[in-house]
């Protein structure tokens, strides 16, 4: 009887250890797993992850729990868990089918194939319409020849077109058939992944040496990883246009899903992903350690380190670390000049560091009111300008050795596929062809290329009301009218608001709402919310709870998924609110230049302020005006905004740009000085930053800081100083 009690007892426990699964072999990562899983779930609820129907496998339920732990605040409320849960099946069977799948090692599967989410864009099933669509064209390739092979398939599906920020979904792109690069790579390493090939996008956030930025792919086969331009399909793996550009670039990065431990340099961890260092697959690069100190000469724990890179006139955190209890950060960067701005509890110092020569930077934060390294503020001058002068990098490309042969083998392809995505797009309406389906409505069928069936639908289906449908339709982005659902706008149609944009940002707009929200609060406090918006105000307060994590992803959740869940994000929260105010009748806003919450009473903006408790949770602005003075010269008579300047507010120690209306390129529109600075703009009262430059040809910047005060009821002039060299153009 006892053999037979032990004989059970060793059963019983090689059940628990097959029902662990090998997605993830050590037991102490298997271990933080599971806890970081059960905590987010204890926080968010047990109504978002319910597998009872999904009859998973061990390692299926380890690779979901493994997704729950790390993903999104916003993945966890805004998809259900068989959404998930389908996906992860797909992981193992691309895993099971492929060739290379057993070769590919337990850590590249668990954080380069797994995981759905590349950006910031919408998820959806392109994992299975990809792998369907590719498994039989790659079959007996190598692994090498199977990533250029997908690539040849994405550019036959999707070429460059630039678009706002917002990242479209992959089926989306398919749809339009179009992408910025952020898309474009986005759709790329949905393929590769759907293939069970470990992918990545990477990118810079900021060129060093010319306004602009980019993102691309790198895919690992056989034990290396190789880069290569998303649907530009090259020859051979390590070319792309970008090979030069990289040579000189600062920073190249990319994001590991979860708590990722490998030999890359680790530049920042949080919650969701951990973002590693790649600029050595591309440039020299050199380290230098960072001390952050108070007054005292007392090292600084918990500071927030910001390396920033000159472009577009700002200069762009692209890297933000933490001090350790030492006051120490370090970064490995391209042989060039950074800015690093530290900060805490609202102090805040900067400096320009020069990787290759600098070895260590000291950075002290002031004492007392912040201020500048330039020192105090001045009130009687203007104040005092700190001037800056920028070095990029050297270009030095390393190109691989391909043949005549087969480049023009890869140019008879890239014909092919352009006809055959041309043959595709064909098939979208022309202006001509918009105007004969509703006269009113071509300019939004037009635009809408792959989708257009949902907007001529749309239109049709209200013919009698067509006012509120081209109503609603010029609240849409470009983009919007490409991949926006027929629920989406018929949601916006059928509620009794006469607010009609179901948009606030550049957020997903994934979920309907507005009927929702007409239907969650009672007439009583609707008619309450309406009368006295600060009471929505109030009522959020009392009833959301923000998430206490302030390194997490902010992917904008859902306003239906914040009110369900009840727990989000200072940014998802601020949307949330928009949203409801106008499914209510409200006439709210995100103000696009300052960022700020707003409502509309007796016709004046009143800002909102949630974390305000001493005073009133909503005021009308305390506003200065700002005056720029410029001399037009025969080189500038008419400096422009994100190319010659720009503006930012300092709070809480830290730089947020004011994003002024850049127009279009070629169109003579946006903002520029004359038309907006030189006879004044109003903006809040509080400090700023003015930061010019000026662009040499070989890349290097002649820049400029000057930080001031905005004073309520009163005119700061400054000079708007566009520093120049005879020498260079």
């Amino acid at each position: 009887m006892k053999k037979i009690l032990i004989s059970a007892s060793i059963f019983a426990l090689s059940l628990t250890a097959n029902a662990q699964g090998q997605f993830i072999s050590d037991t102490n990562y298997r271990n933080t797993v599971e806890n970081i899983f059960k905590e987010r779930v204890k926080t968010v609820g047990k109504t978002f992850y319910n597998t009872q129907k999904e009859n998973l496998t061990a390692d299926e339920q380890e690779a979901l729990k493994f997704l729950y732990a790390y993903m999104p605040l916003a993945d966890v409320t805004d998809y259900p868990t068989s959404f998930f849960a389908d996906n992860v099946r797909m992981s193992f069977k691309a895993r099971k089918e492929m060739p290379w799948g057993k070769n590919v090692p337990e850590l590249l599967f668990r954080h380069f194939v797994v995981p759905i989410r590349v950006n910031n864009e919408a998820l959806d099933n392109a994992r299975s319409v990809f792998y369907n669509e590719l498994k039989d064209r790659i079959k007996g390739m190598s692994m090498m020849d199977a990533i250029i092979e997908v690539n040849h398939w994405c550019h036959e599906k999707v070429t460059y077109q630039p678009s706002d920020a917002r990242t479209s979904a992959p089926l989306a792109t398919l749809k339009t058939a179009t992408g910025r690069c952020g898309e474009e790579s986005t759709f790329a390493v949905a393929a590769l992944r759907a293939v069970g090939i470990p992918a990545r996008q990477v990118y810079t956030p900021r060129w060093a040496h010319t306004d602009d930025n980019h993102a691309w792919v790198e895919a690992w086969a056989d034990g290396k990883w190789y880069f290569l331009g998303a649907c530009e399909p090259e020859p051979v793996l390590n070319l792309g246009w970008f090979n030069a550009p990289a040579s000189r670039a600062m920073l190249m990065h990319t994001r590991a899903f979860g708590d990722y431990n490998g030999p890359e340099e680790v530049m920042l961890r949080t919650s969701n992903f951990t973002e590693i260092n790649l600029t050595s697959n591309y440039a020299p690069v050199a380290p230098i350690d960072f001390y952050v100190k108070d007054s005292e000469g007392k090292p600084v724990e918990n500071a927030r380190v910001e390396f920033k890179i000159y472009n577009y006139a700002e200069f762009f955190t692209a890297v933000t670390k933490y001090t350790d209890a030492n006051g120490h950060t370090s970064l490995s960067a391209g042989i060039g000049d950074l800015v690093v701005w530290a900060s805490k509890d609202g102090k805040y110092t900067y400096q320009k560091v020069s990787f290759g020569k600098d070895k260590e930077t000291i950075l002290t934060l002031p004492e007392g009111a912040p201020t500048s390294s330039v020192g105090a503020l001045e009130t009687s001058a203007p104040p005092k300008c700190t001037y800056l002068d920028i070095v990029p990098p050297k270009e030095d490309p390393q190109l691989p050795y391909v043949s005549d042969e087969m480049h023009k083998e890869n140019q008879r392809r890239f014909a092919l596929e352009d006809s055959i995505r041309k043959a595709y797009t064909a098939t979208f309406p022309t202006m001509e062809e918009a105007k004969r389906i509703n006269e009113r409505g071509a300019e939004y069928i037009f635009k809408s290329r792959g989708n257009k069936q949902t907007i001529v639908d749309f239109i049709k289906r209200h013919s009698d009301n067509e006012d509120r449908v081209m109503g609603i339709l010029a609240t849409l982005s470009d983009k919007d009218l490409r991949d926006i659902t027929t629920e989406i706008l018929e949601d916006s149609y059928n509620a009794t608001t006469d607010q009609l944009s179901p948009r606030v940002e550049d957020e997903l707009i994934t979920i309907p709402f507005k009927q929702y929200f007409e239907k969650a609060f009672s007439k009583k406090a609707a008619d309450a919310f309406r009368a006295d918006p600060m009471k929505l105000v109030e009522w959020i307060k009392k009833n959301i709870r923000l998430n206490p994590d302030k390194k997490a992803l902010r992917i904008a959740q859902t306003p239906v998924g914040v009110m369900k869940s009840k727990i989000t994000d200072e940014r998802s929260r601020d949307i949330f609110f928009v949203d409801v105010a106008r499914s209510l009748g409200i006439e709210a806003q995100k103000d696009a230049v300052t960022g700020k919450i707003q409502y509309k009473k007796n016709g004046e903006w009143q800002d909102v302020k949630f974390d305000n408790t001493a005073e009133k949770t909503s005021t009308a602005a305390a506003l200065g005006t700002i005056v720029l003075a410029y001399e037009p010269t025969k080189l500038l008579d008419n400096p422009k905004y994100y190319s010659h300047f720009t503006i930012s507010r300092i709070e809480n120690g830290t730089a947020q740009l004011l994003n002024f209306d850049e127009g279009q390129a070629d169109m003579g529109n946006g903002t520029t000085w004359s038309n907006t600075f030189k006879n004044g703009y109003k903006l809040d009262a509080g400090t700023y930053m003015l930061t010019t430059g000026t662009r040499l040809a070989n890349g290097s910047v002649l820049a400029s800081n000057r930080i001031f005060e905005i004073v309520k009821g009163q005119t700061t002039t400054l000079p708007l100083e566009i520093r120049q060299n005879t020498n260079e153009v």
